[in-house]
């Protein structure tokens, strides 16, 4: 029976074994539509994407197909941040306060910056109901978080802040640069320069090109994490991934209330190269082709250790530094240390590897339930390593 797939784009021979396990998910029907790209040294080595764009798979997969990658959103995020930070413009341990005079309320005046970047702040959702037009809103979410009292005393315990991270890291973000919206500043600061094809905010004009994202559909005696948090309703858990409802809507991510919204956390829409280019820059001292995005001295921020242990949110050990999501036994990006990054709900997965100076992207639409690496990451990881 012939593919009903085609797999494109161009992988330098040393690297052929990533282009087996990319075809590889596709022939055991693990994919629709999906990209991977990898550099080496800032140059790029892997460039592959294929399949279907939509779950009708009327739609190919193209070179500019750009998708949300949900979570992935937040190493982009923590860039910003941390670029400010190496400005000397943002202090870590300073209180968000000084930056976001608001935030003092609700025992918080003392909270320090470092708190938000590492899911320690202990804000991980918001306790009243919140309906989809005040969700969708950066100002309302932004007071909504500043009069809401922390879950947990901050710094005793950490939980993913699995949609607040966006508001909280990009709010103090715009108010240091000055940008009228986070969104300017990722533009100018960060992808303008570098040339990354990565939006948060996304406009109407880049619709036709953005992939369907297909829902997760539980296999048979497969455990369904989500579904475990939502059976008590005013847990943390249940509120963090279901206040408001719109987050379990199906389809609600297609949307354009969606793609045009600031989601710092969960809505940048990028591709493969994208990432692989922006982790790449950072995995070879923070610095390419002449733009320098962090300083050599800024990185080990991004992979020291501030939180690791029993996930107040996801119920399950995490690990992460300040901003990225570090590796851990059973969700490892490589085998070298300081490597760090971020998956995204569904798949996704950019990361930085500064012993093997590797940037890897991962972009897909069929969307499956993990929550720390996924399944189809891993074989091209593994392939990206067996190849140096």
């Amino acid at each position: 029976m012939a593919a009903d797939y085609k797999i494109e784009g161009e992988c330098d021979r040393r690297f052929a074994r990533v282009k087996e396990a990319f075809e590889a998910n596709f022939a055991r029907d693990a994919e629709v539509g999906a990209a991977v790209s990898v550099t080496l040294d800032g140059r790029p080595v892997v460039d592959l994407w294929g399949g279907w764009a939509d779950a009708a798979k009327t739609q190919p997969w193209q070179r500019d197909t750009i998708v949300n990658v949900y979570s992935t959103s937040k190493g982009i995020t923590a860039i910003c941040a941390h670029r400010l930070v190496d400005q000397g413009k943002i202090d870590l341990d300073e209180p968000v306060a000084t930056y976001w005079p608001e935030f003092a309320q609700a025992r918080k005046a003392t909270l320090p910056v470092r708190y938000l970047l590492s899911h320690r702040a202990g804000l991980p959702a918001i306790r009243k109901p919140l309906d989809d037009a005040t969700f969708l809103n950066w100002q309302a979410m932004c007071t909504a978080l500043a009069e809401q009292e922390p879950w947990w005393r901050p710094g005793t315990r950490h939980g993913y802040h699995a949609m607040t991270f966006g508001w909280l890291v990009g709010e103090v973000v715009r108010r240091v640069s000055g940008k009228a919206t986070f969104s300017a500043y990722l533009r100018d600061e960060i992808a303008g320069p570098l040339g990354l094809d990565c939006h948060i905010g996304l406009g109407p004009e880049h619709d036709a090109r953005t992939a369907e994202m297909i829902p997760a559909r539980p296999k048979a005696g497969e455990p369904n994490p989500f579904a475990e948090m939502a059976k008590d309703p005013e847990s943390v858990s249940a509120k963090t991934f279901g206040n408001p409802g719109i987050l379990n809507r199906p389809g609600f991510v297609n949307t354009r209330a969606w793609r045009a919204a600031e989601l710092p956390a969960g809505n940048a829409h990028t591709n493969a190269r994208a990432l692989a280019r922006l982790y790449g820059a950072l995995a070879r001292g923070g610095e390419l082709d002449g733009v320098r995005v962090l300083s050599p001295d800024a990185l080990e921020r991004c992979w020291t250790e501030q939180s690791f242990g029993r996930d107040e949110v996801l119920m399950l050990a995490s690990r992460f530094s300040a901003g990225f999501m570090l590796s851990q036994s059973g969700a490892m990006m490589g085998p070298n240390t300081h490597t760090f990054g971020h998956p995204g709900a569904g798949g996704s997965l950019g990361f930085a590897d500064p012993k093997a100076r590797i940037g890897f992207g991962y972009t897909m639409n069929r969307m499956n339930l993990g929550l720390l690496i996924d399944e189809r990451a891993v074989p091209l990881i593994e392939a990206v390593y067996a190849s140096l």
